[in-house]
């Protein structure tokens, strides 16, 4: 789909939150499979973790800031304090599955007493199979109430509208389960000691190649065997309005370049010629500074 084609939806509040949950009930899910992978390392002396996050999608009207008519589209995200594991890094809300709440708290939201997961998005997850069914109700009550644990973002302003594919990290023995959520209204953020800020990114920046680049990792001396290596990853660079810079990348890059793609048809373009930004990554950046 074209940037022409793409632009009337991301100025419509209503439109573009229905064509996501249409899309997304067509892609192909791995839940089963993934799940069943995790509970195989139950007994392992390192089991695989886990977690539920929240791509929230959220319409700002009347921006003036935009080329959009009546408003646009952004993803709302987090910065990760340097009281947690990758520090200053850009993520989804979410976090671990609690292997007892969780599924206590689940017929909240499956048995719609919470009204998050209704219309055609409630239709289609119940056309799933009930494994597949019942992991997208399990792993968005986890990513619910870790959103509203890290940034107060109430379960009530929270719209579902449809699961992506899930996503294991490269550092981590973990599985991400990545459920995509409008938020209905503007909220106050009041963050807990995991999160230093939200991070609003239009969608139209997406679609700039000049915003993307490449994110070169080099492991500190201390880091640990195994991990000397520089790796270089794809990335988005944003600036805010005082020209400070913030770098997508890892996980909830490719998690939203995959939501982009099953929604938009976007490709994401060949970064190789584009800007070099250099991270040196420390122990803390897999254990977190506690204070």
């Amino acid at each position: 789909m074209t940037y022409e084609k793409i632009l009337p939806y991301l100025s419509k509040r209503e439109d573009f939150p229905a064509l996501v949950v249409e899309k997304l009930a067509r892609c192909t899910l791995d839940y089963r499979e993934k799940i069943r992978f995790v509970h195989g390392t139950r007994a392992a002396a390192e089991p695989h973790s886990a977690a539920g996050v929240l791509l929230l999608l959220h319409f700002r009207s009347n921006d003036p800031a935009s080329d959009l008519n009546g408003g646009e589209f952004i993803f709302q995200l987090i910065k990760r304090s340097a009281r947690v594991t990758q520090p200053g890094d850009l993520s989804c809300p979410g976090g671990l599955l609690h292997s007892f709440l969780d599924p206590l708290l689940r017929p909240l939201i499956s048995c719609r007493l919470i009204p998050i997961l209704q219309g055609n998005a409630l239709k289609y997850t119940l056309l799933r199979d009930r494994t597949t069914s019942r992991a997208i109700t399990l792993f968005l009550t986890n990513a619910v109430r870790e959103a509203w644990e890290e940034t107060g973002l109430k379960p009530w302003n929270i719209l579902f509208l449809g699961p992506l594919p899930t996503y294991s990290l490269l550092l981590f023995k973990r599985t991400i389960f990545p459920l995509v959520g409008f938020v209905k209204k503007e909220w106050h953020f009041y963050p807990n000691s995991e999160v230093e800020n939200i991070i609003e990114i239009p969608l139209t920046t997406f679609f700039d190649e000049r915003n993307y680049g490449v994110y070169r990792i080099q492991p500190s001396h201390d880091l640990g065997a195994g991990r000397k290596d520089s790796r270089e990853f794809p990335c988005l660079i944003i600036h805010d309005n005082l020209g400070k810079e913030e770098i997508l990348w890892g996980a909830t890059f490719f998690i939203i370049m995959n939501f982009l793609k099953i929604v938009l048809d976007v490709e994401m373009p060949d970064v190789h010629e584009k800007r070099v930004i250099t991270r040196i990554l420390g122990p803390e950046y897999l254990t977190g500074h506690h204070k």
